[in-house]
Parts: C-alpha cells; sequence; structure tokens
C-alpha cells in the first residue's frame, strides 16, 4: 500500500523482522556492555573491553596490611649495614626509593656494639650506624647479642620492617607475623611481604 508517494510495509514483511531483531541485539549488547562496564570499572569498545585499574603506591602495602606508616622505621643490624656497603648501596637513598616514602633508619646500641667489635674492617658499616640520620635506640640488656636485641624489639613492638639478609635471622623474624623484611640482592634492596602481614 502506498500513500502520497510512500510505501508502508506490512508487520509481517520480512524487512521489519530483520530490523526489529538488530535492534533488539543492539539493546542486548548495550545492556550487557554497561553490566561489564559498572562491575570491572571499565567500558566495552567494539570487541574489545576496556579496564581501567587504580596502580597502588606499595608503600600503602604496610599502612593497609600491618599498620605500619610513613615515616617508616627500618631496624638495620650489621648483616644488613656491611650487604648495602659491599653492593654500593647507600642506605638512606636505596630504603626511601623502595618504599616511595620517608625513611628513619634505625640501630640499637648492640648493634652499634658489635660493629665496634669487628675492628678497622668495618669501620665504613660503624659509620654509617653513627650517622645523625640513624636513629639509636637504648638497649637496656646485658651483652651485644643484636639478634636476641631485635626479635624481643619486633615481637614488643610491631611498628618496625627490618632490614637484614642474616638467613637464620630471618627465619626467626618470619615467625613474629606482620613484621616485613628488608634484604639486599643483586645490588639492591628487595623487600619481603609475609603472608601473614597480607591477612591483617
Amino acid at each position: 500500500m502506498a500513500r502520497g508517494g510512500l510505501k508502508i510495509l506490512k508487520p509481517t514483511d520480512q524487512r521489519v523482522k530483520k530490523s526489529g531483531v538488530k535492534k533488539k541485539q543492539g539493546e542486548k549488547r548495550e545492556t550487557e556492555a554497561k553490566k561489564h562496564g559498572d562491575k570491572d570499572g571499565g567500558e566495552t569498545r567494539g570487541e574489545e573491553r576496556v579496564i581501567e585499574r587504580e596502580e597502588w603506591n606499595s608503600a600503602l602495602f604496610f599502612t593497609y596490611n600491618t599498620q605500619l606508616g610513613p615515616p617508616y622505621q627500618v631496624l638495620m643490624d650489621t648483616n644488613f649495614i656491611n650487604f648495602s656497603i659491599q653492593h654500593k648501596i647507600d642506605p638512606f637513598k636505596g630504603l626511601m626509593d623502595l618504599l616511595f616514602a620517608k625513611v628513619v633508619p634505625v640501630v640499637t646500641d648492640c648493634i652499634v656494639g658489635e660493629l665496634e667489635k669487628m675492628g678497622q674492617k668495618f669501620r665504613l658499616a660503624l659509620r654509617i650506624a653513627k650517622d645523625p640520620r640513624v636513629k639509636r635506640l637504648t638497649c637496656d640488656h646485658p651483652g651485644t647479642y643484636a639478634d636476641d636485641c631485635i626479635i624481643k624489639r619486633i615481637s614488643n613492638h610491631r611498628c618496625y620492617i627490618v632490614g637484614t639478609s642474616d638467613k637464620e635471622l630471618k627465619r626467626r623474624i618470619r615467625k613474629v607475623p606482620g613484621v616485613p623484611i628488608v634484604s639486599v640482592t643483586q645490588h639492591k634492596y628487595a623487600i619481603e611481604r609475609l603472608p601473614e602481614a597480607t591477612q591483617k
């Protein structure tokens, strides 16, 4: 049937049916795209879905999981200081680069005492330990066995990251939940994120 030169299609015409099917398919794709977009925080472009993910500063890991906050206190043992020198790493800059935040290197009286007993070979390590930028904690225990001192401190106060490459000390530290470890590896610092810490 034609009206005013226009041809009107019947509802049963195949061309009308195909147009309706395409419209429904388009609406379905649009609905699915919106649903996926809402769920994943992304959008659909053609056949390719683009999902935007927020980049996390690695330093936030500690704030979220272990309630450590900047400035981070890194308790360094004699091994860590000496290895830093051997691998030509500046502990002040290296720790800040690793944690993306202000860092306060920390030593104890017994750690300084150990370095003093090691003689001239460790004079540079001793100089770093006595640097005014390094916070020195007073020990109230007899002797200068630093490993026991470190374990006692991190057990009583979960506010420290421990810097050590000593395998035995690292094994002992891992038994204390939520204490991250920084070690020297391949001329740089590496942070060990403990399974216990991720559950905090």
